[in-house]
């Protein structure tokens, strides 16, 4: 190894290049344009992972339509969740407006306004829904969602979904006509293309390998997966938005905040048609009711996806099992990650959630009728040569350590980070992309405490409701909503 290779110095090190790092790559190069930063991503193209569209199910995630954020409790709609997602999504979507005001995003095409819709049947869902609806109308932000319970209002929104379909049964669709599409690839690309442009340098084809605290920060050592040559950089703070791989890398830094993590992979199939007169009929993102003993991010949908300016019907997600972290990654991810200190985490989820394991095996069992059985629930009509199957990325859940079980597994997103803030990571996978700014905002507050306030001006140009609930600021959300929905040309929405 050259002495210059030993030697090279950055501010700032960022591992992996989807979404998270390029979100935080943009703050902070807006923060600190003299700040020398460098992004590390395995892989020879930027988003190639979970951020990639076919991997991810691009939902603008706002709480509109996903069930499992509105659980019933003793009779009543706890909408606790949904609503603190729903104000994550609106911190994400004003620095997307400000981005795209202010040249950091070139093309505000990575998002389309795309209602979206729950779907129920059944006499006691459909009665579940409308309480829901009912709980959710009284929040500012969910104020303009409508309960359709009529089938020809039901046939005239979802034409597709209404053919062939017998109406005897109760149907109900819960219809939030500003919700989004959103692709994630897309958008991460234009950040770091941002970043590159003002001075960050990517290296793609490397990977870390290994991570040394060191006085003054951290030395990383990369490893170029095209030659083999191996590189050592001296950062002062890392930040590891490596997908699945941020588990691994953060037990090799040794910070004490990690122990006890461990993760549980999850992947995802789903079907696919680019038929024009199957997008013309189609025109939302349909949630159902998650399966029993199916993850949260296991209901299925059927949604109107946008990708490289084509649209696409995508029907799923049919859970898949790997010991792989990445789906670019190895069959040893997983044995790999256990450590004498997270064991017993493992133990205890082993123990506690034979109901999702007996899922995820039922899902492995799956036949291509089968699947397309599932869609028929949505779409009576479908035709199985009309679809075809696609594997989408891995998720790796967060399993963390409880006292009384041994381990809980969660489908959250988690930001860890040492006590001296020179590293900081990002755990699991639900709601993942769309929390992204108000994530990286919370490792810029952890990390960098001591420049924050100075910083806080900027911030609130970025992000005009930093620290507000717009829930409880009418005027405050009005504004906001009506700059980003014009910026971001969402007035369909």
């Amino acid at each position: 190894m050259s002495d210059l290779a030993a030697t090279a110095r950055t501010d700032v090190v960022l591992v992996g290049a989807g979404i998270m790092s390029a979100t935080l790559g943009a703050l902070l190069r807006r923060l600190e344009p003299d700040w020398s930063i460098t992004l590390i991503e395995r892989l020879d193209a930027a988003a190639a992972e979970s951020s990639s569209p076919w991997n991810n199910a691009g939902t603008g995630h706002a709480g509109l339509c996903e069930m499992n954020y509105t659980p019933e409790q003793d009779g009543s709609i706890d909408i606790t969740k949904a609503v603190a997602v729903n104000e994550q999504f609106q911190v994400t979507r004003q620095f997307w407006a400000y981005a795209v005001e202010n040249g950091i995003l070139t093309d505000p095409g990575f998002v389309n306004a795309v209602p979206h819709v729950s779907f129920v049947h059944g006499a006691e869902r459909v009665d579940y829904l409308r309480r829901r609806q009912q709980a959710l109308a009284g929040n500012l932000l969910f104020a303009g969602t409508e309960l359709i319970t009529d089938s020809d209002e039901f046939a005239r929104r979802l034409p597709f979904m209404a053919a062939k379909r017998d109406f005897s049964e109760p149907i109900a669709l819960h219809w939030a006509a500003e919700g989004t599409d959103v692709d994630f690839g897309a958008l991460s690309r234009q950040l770091i293309g941002f970043g590159v442009r003002h001075g960050t340098t990517a290296l793609f084809g490397h990977e870390v390998t290994n991570l040394t605290r060191q006085s003054d920060g951290w030395t990383v050592l990369i490893r170029n997966r095209r030659t083999g040559e191996k590189r050592r950089l001296k950062a002062r703070f890392v930040f590891v938005g490596a997908g699945g791989d941020a588990l691994p890398l953060l037990q090799k830094s040794g910070i004490k905040e990690v122990r006890g993590f461990a993760g549980f992979p999850i992947g995802g199939r789903f079907l696919r048609a680019d038929n024009p007169a199957f997008t013309a009929a189609h025109q939302a993102k349909v949630y159902g009711v998650p399966a029993p003993g199916a993850p949260p991010l296991g209901a299925l949908h059927l949604d109107l996806r946008f990708v490289n300016g084509k649209s696409w019907l995508v029907f799923g997600p049919y859970a898949g099992w790997s010991p792989k972290f990445l789906k670019h990654g190895h069959f040893s991810d997983l044995p790999r990650s256990i450590k004498l200190n997270n064991v017993l985490s493992m133990l205890g989820v082993g123990i506690t959630q034979m109901t999702l394991i007996n899922y995820l095996i039922g899902q492995l069992r799956l036949s291509a009728p089968d699947r397309v059985h599932a869609l028929r629930e949505f779409a009576p009509g479908a035709v199985d040569s009309d679809w075809e199957l696609t594997a989408a990325g891995q998720r790796v859940q967060v399993i963390r350590r409880d006292p009384r079980k041994g381990g809980v597994l969660e489908f959250v997103t988690t930001v860890l980070s040492d006590a001296d803030g020179t590293i900081a990571g990002l755990l699991g996978g639900s709601p993942g992309a769309s929390t992204a700014v108000p994530a990286m905002l919370e490792v810029l507050q952890r990390c960098f405490a001591d420049r924050y306030r100075s910083w806080l001006p900027t911030l609130k140009e970025m992000v005009p409701s930093l620290g507000a609930e717009l829930s409880r600021e009418p005027a405050l959300y009005d504004e906001v909503w009506s700059w980003g929905t014009k910026v971001l040309q969402l007035e369909g929405s």
